[in-house]
């Protein structure tokens, strides 16, 4: 039986993954900040998919916890999704370093690094996959979102270093770019329905990815040309626009 770990697994979009991979027969290693929100969500996916569920505590901007969790998986697992991210306030980042580097770190610090530390280990062992899910907003900066945007354009660069590094190894990396996704941390937001994905769509867009080893994922298509659009305008002119 395969394993699958998941990493910030109390996100919409990371239980939606769990849920798809259990369905698929993996063993799950669920892994985030709240242990007892870990352990319900755990319970009901043995109970549905009477799969072997571990939890593992771990706030992955702090190193020490990033090493217990290494330390303490039952076995390497042949995959690893990280859906760690906060969005934060941008007004807030402007003025507040403090809030901003939270941002930074949940956003590119601890998960590169965990991720780095993962990859390792898959390559010794010669196999792996590696699902890091960054975002559309790192692919140019944007005055609304400039803060959350430029963490997730590292993450972006990251995976993308790792994946080439890797290439010709038996460990593969895939980057996740899922556009506006109907989820806790959008709630409240004036999204277009049209653009926006359910968890569930992103969760069906990483398996496929995983099972065809694909690179690179735009979970809905036409985000792949809205950003072609969007980083072909000129900076003089961009920097006049309200995008």
């Amino acid at each position: 039986m395969p394993t699958l770990l998941v990493v910030g697994a109390t996100s919409d979009i990371a239980e939606a993954t769990a849920r798809r991979f259990a369905a698929a027969g993996y063993a799950l290693q669920l892994a985030g900040r709240d242990k007892a929100a870990l352990a319900a969500i755990a319970a009901d996916l043995e109970l549905r998919h009477r799969v072997a569920v571990t939890v593992h505590r771990c706030d992955v901007v702090e190193a020490e916890d990033r090493a217990a969790l290494l330390g303490g998986l039952p076995v390497l697992p042949d995959a690893v999704v990280c859906a760690v991210g906060l969005l934060g306030d941008q007004r807030e980042n402007e003025t507040d370093s403090v809030a901003a580097e939270r941002v930074m770190r949940a956003n590119y610090e601890g998960p590169a690094l965990l991720l780095g530390s993962l990859a390792e280990a898959f390559a010794a062992r010669g196999t792996g996959v590696i699902v890091g899910i960054s975002s559309v907003a790192g692919e140019r900066g944007r005055a609304s979102n400039y803060v959350y945007g430029s963490a997730k354009a590292g993450m972006t660069a990251f995976l993308s270093g790792l994946r080439n590094r890797f290439g010709k190894t038996g460990v593969h990396v895939v980057t996740v770019l899922p556009g506006f996704v109907d989820t806790r941390m959008t709630a409240g937001m004036a999204v277009p329905p049209a653009l926006t994905a359910k968890p569930e769509e992103v969760a069906q867009a990483i398996w496929r990815a995983v099972e065809r080893r694909k690179d690179i994922v735009y979970v809905r298509p036409i985000w792949r040309w809205i950003m072609a659009i969007i980083g072909a305008i000129p900076e003089g002119l961009f920097k006049k626009l309200s995008i």
